[in-house]
């Protein structure tokens, strides 16, 4: 089984990702540690504040080939970033479509204005990030509110993450 695991800054990919690789014992690959590889080896020009839409088209095609191949090995992943396109399952013909699942994190503007400061507090829960100086409120409440447009414009899964933050993927 593949897991992608997408969506906004700061919606806790990483920590879910680690929690089921804890749960399920299903490895994950963190498609930022894929980003600052190539970028750190010199094989890309791309750098960490390039476009994203530029970083989606570099890595996605990386990515699809990655999961093909695990699917193809009858093994499980997860694989978590925000370089996942909504239109994502285009890249797979059926066989592999129904060893996908696919969950897009969306905060509500509810929970960001009720919440900011325990966002923050958790931005680093499970990596350090560098300087988080884009991390502002308003910054937070615009991608969310991006990212679930287009959750709704592609008909793609979300979690939407309101009242309380609770996030629980059963395999």
């Amino acid at each position: 089984m593949i897991i992608l695991i997408t969506g906004a800054s700061h919606t806790g990919k990483t920590a879910l990702a680690q929690k089921l690789l804890e749960k399920y014992k299903y490895p994950y690959l963190s498609i930022d540690h894929l980003k600052m590889g190539l970028i750190r080896s010199g094989n890309t020009m791309l750098t960490p504040l390039s476009d994203e839409k530029a970083l989606t088209d570099y890595l996605w095609p990386i990515v699809c080939e990655m999961i093909k191949t695990a699917v193809e090995n009858d093994q499980n992943l997860i694989v978590e970033g925000c370089y996942i396109p909504f239109d994502w399952s285009k890249d797979f013909e059926p066989e592999y479509l129904e060893n996908i699942k696919y969950y897009c994190l969306v905060m509500s503007r509810n929970y960001i204005t009720r919440h900011f400061s325990d966002i923050k507090k958790y931005a680093n829960v499970v990596e350090n990030r560098m300087e988080d100086e884009g991390c502002t409120i308003e910054a937070v409440l615009k991608d969310n509110a991006a990212i679930l447009e287009q959750c709704l414009k592609h008909e793609a899964d979300y979690i939407l993450i309101d009242e309380k933050y609770q996030v629980d993927i059963e395999l």
